[in-house]
């Protein structure tokens, strides 16, 4: 670890701090309906969109009403992507000539991008069309953050309420969140990656004359539009197999810096919004500290791993002074390839920018471990919002049962049904990710799609069901997806990690919506201070670590123990 590198962490992270509260207020405002900045310009555009989908703006809904929209407008993005893949050779804007993408890799991609996942069974600058790209991935991309930020913040308005009975409407959120916060912010970012080199054309590619002499045929596109809502939205579908590690998709430090910076805006904004529509900025506060400190331990831990280099090679004579560089661009090194890794799967974005496969035993645990936290530091734009109020939910429980006092959050009390479908929400992900990793590791054709035998197999089948349960999207490397089980399997595991999650997510936000809100008093246990902070940390580490402890200790920590040992598999 150098100091230059971990300049270059601070720096990132003080530029995101920067942003937190003004972004915050700005959505806030949109989110409660009071003019903005843009209201002049967007706000005759929104009421179009009510007028001629026939919503009704001020028409409120419930929580299951609510939740029906959102699943029924998924489910119709689902049906319109699947159709739009596996119909691609008859669309235009396909100049490559790509045949019909395949049942099975349709049906795990069109359910990727609808559940803000992004997992990617294919190399797109060979299996997409333009329009593929830009109609379908880049139009979900925008549409499944949207949907997200929706949720986040009909949950916070069932904290903010007192005895109602509705939540909001989700056509209103939905759209405020596309039209107001990510088409603007997307617009600049586009344009700051053209500036910095990333493409933007509708050529399918150019041929260039290499120093050898040959020619090499180089895949051009709409790169900058879907790397920039790619990125804001928190979704990770890189336009290149290689993602964020591609010159065309990640061309220089600077554009690095913007990935990384845009892909954390917008979440951690959203909790200081949270903080300021429930009427008290420090419990938005609170949150932030929460995530940040177990992102920067994330951080930390990655970085010191990777810039200890590889024992089994240092034993052989190779000089561990530059760390272990494996699977990492020259351009970025160790410090913000760490960065990435760890804010990518804190964040529930899937981008890379290294291959996390290529990192040391104890370097790959850390994003693995930070998704199966449950993808909240500070998580997807949205959902790792609502997610982390449902921890705060679990820690207020686990502390009143401490004191002996009935537990309140924001003033609603926390009873058995809240803490019924709370717990109902955390054990899915375990359920989805132990339960198919177990099976997948028994099955002679999955076992066959690992790339490396022993820990390390074992880590890239339970690498893949996290991250696709955890709505992530980034994969380890070495593992074949692209077969009948993963592409099934995996697609059930992104369906059940984002709507078997947040359906009970909405009924606790009903329930708590229809309590009287009361006013703090002397027995009121604070959720806006240090004592608060470290309870919902150690929360989040002990549901996490206790669940998936023993299937790591077979993978990453064997792995990495090996490798003290000097030993390989």
């Amino acid at each position: 670890m150098t100091t230059v590198g971990w300049l270059q962490i601070s720096l990132l992270f003080l530029a995101v701090l920067f942003v937190i509260k003004p972004l915050g207020l700005y959505m806030a405002r949109v989110f409660s309906g009071e003019r903005t900045v843009l209201s002049p310009v967007l706000g005759p555009i929104e009421e179009g969109f009510y007028r001629m989908s026939g919503v009704d703006p001020n028409k409120e809904q419930g929580w299951l009403a609510y939740t029906l929209a959102m699943l029924a407008f998924s489910l119709v993005g689902f049906l319109a992507l699947y159709a739009m893949l596996r119909f691609q050779a008859h669309l235009p804007l396909n100049p490559q000539g790509f045949p019909a993408v395949p049942a099975d890799l349709a049906f795990n991609t069109a359910v990727s991008f609808v559940t803000n996942t992004n997992w990617q069974n294919y190399a797109g600058e060979t299996t997409l069309s333009h329009f593929s790209q830009m109609a379908g991935l880049t139009v979900q991309n925008f549409l499944s953050a949207a949907t997200g930020m929706a949720l986040a913040v009909a949950f916070t308005r069932a904290l903010a309420r007192s005895k109602v009975t509705t939540l909001g409407n989700f056509w209103v959120d939905m759209v405020r969140a596309t039209l107001y916060v990510l088409l603007p912010l997307s617009i600049v970012v586009a344009l700051a990656f053209v500036a910095m080199g990333l493409p933007q054309t509708l050529d399918a590619s150019v041929t260039v004359r290499t120093l050898e002499g040959a020619n090499q045929v180089i895949s051009l596109g709409p790169v900058a539009s879907q790397e920039a809502i790619k990125q804001l939205g928190t979704n990770g579908g890189g336009f290149f197999n290689v993602n964020a590690a591609h010159p065309f998709e990640n061309p220089t430090v600077w554009s690095n810096y913007l990935n990384i910076f845009a892909m954390l805006s917008i979440s951690a904004a959203l909790v200081y919004s949270f903080g300021q529509m429930v009427g008290n900025r420090r419990q938005g506060w609170a949150l932030i500290s929460a995530m940040a400190i177990l992102l920067i331990a994330g951080v930390t831990v990655t970085y010191w791993a990777e810039a200890q280099g590889n024992p089994i090679l240092t034993a052989l004579g190779v000089d561990p002074a530059l760390g272990n560089m494996e699977g990492k661009e020259v351009r970025f090194g160790q410090a913000m390839t760490a960065l990435y890794a760890a804010v990518t799967t804190g964040l529930s974005d899937g981008g890379v920018n290294g291959m996390h496969g290529s990192f040391t035993g104890l370097g790959g645990l850390v994003p693995m471990f930070l998704m199966q936290l449950g993808e909240v530091l500070p998580g997807g734009v949205g959902s790792g919002l609502y997610g982390m109020l449902v921890f705060a939910l679990l820690s207020v429980f686990v502390a009143g049962l401490m004191v002996g006092r009935t537990p309140e959050f924001l003033g609603k009390k926390i009873e058995g049904r809240e803490m019924t479908f709370a717990m109902l929400a955390v054990l899915i992900l375990p359920l989805v990710i132990l339960g198919f990793t177990a099976i997948s590791a028994m099955l002679p054709f999955a076992v066959a799609s690992i790339g490396t035998a022993g820990p390390h197999g074992l880590s890239e089948i339970l690498y893949a069901y996290t991250s696709t349960a955890g709505n992530n999207g980034s994969a380890f490397g070495g593992l074949t997806g692209n077969t009948p089980w993963y592409n099934t399997t995996l697609g059930i595991a992104m369906l059940l990690g984002r709507f078997a999650y947040v359906v009970p997510v909405m009924a606790i936000a009903g329930s708590l919506a229809a309590k009287v809100k009361a006013p703090a008093s002397a027995g009121t246990f604070p959720t806006d201070g240090p004592l608060f902070v470290g309870l919902l940390i150690g929360i989040i580490l002990i549901l996490g670590g206790l669940q998936f402890f023993p299937a790591l200790a077979l993978g990453p920590v064997v792995e990495h123990l090996a490798m003290l040992a000097g030993q390989t598999f």
